[in-house]
């Protein structure tokens, strides 16, 4: 955690680049979320419960075209069907437009996500909700900020008075009597669990406090990738849903101010909390 503002010309000179390109890509992408929402989206079934709109594809493509103009040698995982170079030393990983289907029915709760990878960890990740004009940067060993000013995990230590979230994964038919099993128990043991269909920003509230603890089953890299790194540097924790260590393609997210986190895992690992013979949807490459 820092207790400082952020100030890209301060961080180490390989990392400037990266953070200056990804703040404006976020920016820039989620101008063209403000043009088209509520005027009438194209929507496009891509499966069950899974969704893609006119705008998604828009947005990412601008994204991409500023990463490949700054970044020629990178490579990049995005949500609508781009994967180049993945064997490259950095890799982008993006989704243009997070709860996608918030955005398509109308309703406020959506952001843009861009990480970057280096060597196959996590090193920048930014969170752009431009419905509130919220900026989220983490940096890894350098902090997490919201708008400039530096955020933290809360201090909630009793899982009575935490507020949770969670969400539903596009393959929910494979996961829901684990899911509705979880939810229930939360329900019963927390202040309150919410769903609010967009992942990522659900992280950054973990990360500045508004939330206490999130998990979710069955996200891809693009879903988390950022957010986590945010929350880790705001001070909290990150694991898989039995505790162990996170990792983007695993599939299994738990996010934690930290200090419940242990109370968290415990309801997870309760009969029947994690699904048998998970596989995750996008596997590391």
């Amino acid at each position: 955690m820092t207790r400082e503002p952020l100030r890209v010309k301060q961080l180490p000179a390989y990392l400037q680049q990266p953070v200056t390109e990804a703040i404006a890509a976020a920016r820039e992408a989620g101008r063209i979320l403000m043009r088209r929402f509520r005027t009438g989206v194209s929507v496009k079934m891509k499966g069950v419960a899974d969704i893609v709109t006119a705008t998604d594809v828009e947005a990412q493509g601008v994204v991409v075209r500023r990463l490949c103009r700054a970044f020629p040698d990178h490579g990049i995982l995005a949500e609508e069907g781009l994967d180049t170079a993945a064997g490259a030393e950095w890799r982008w990983i993006l989704d243009p437009l997070d709860g996608t289907k918030n955005f398509a029915r109308g309703i406020p709760n959506f952001c843009v996500s861009i990480a970057a990878e280096h060597r196959g960890r996590v090193e920048v990740g930014v969170v752009y909700d431009p419905i509130h004009e919220e900026l989220f940067v983490g940096v890894r060993r350098h902090g997490a900020w919201c708008n400039g000013k530096p955020i933290r995990v809360s201090s909630v230590t009793d899982l009575r008075s935490a507020f949770v979230a969670t969400g539903c994964p596009h393959r929910v038919g494979k996961f829901v009597q684990s899911i509705a099993l979880t939810f229930g128990r939360f329900a019963a043991r927390t202040m309150g669990v919410r769903d609010r269909g967009a992942g990522a920003l659900d992280l950054c509230y973990v990360a500045c406090g508004r939330l206490d603890a999130y998990w979710e089953i069955d996200q891809s890299p693009w879903d988390i990738a950022a957010g986590g790194l945010i929350v880790e540097e705001a001070g909290g924790r990150m694991s898989d849903f039995r505790g162990g260590p996170f990792d983007i393609y695993d599939g299994e997210t738990v996010a934690t101010n930290r200090r419940v986190h242990d109370q968290i895992v415990r309801v997870l690992r309760m009969p029947g909390g994690i699904p048998p013979r998970h596989r995750p949807p996008v596997r590391r490459g």
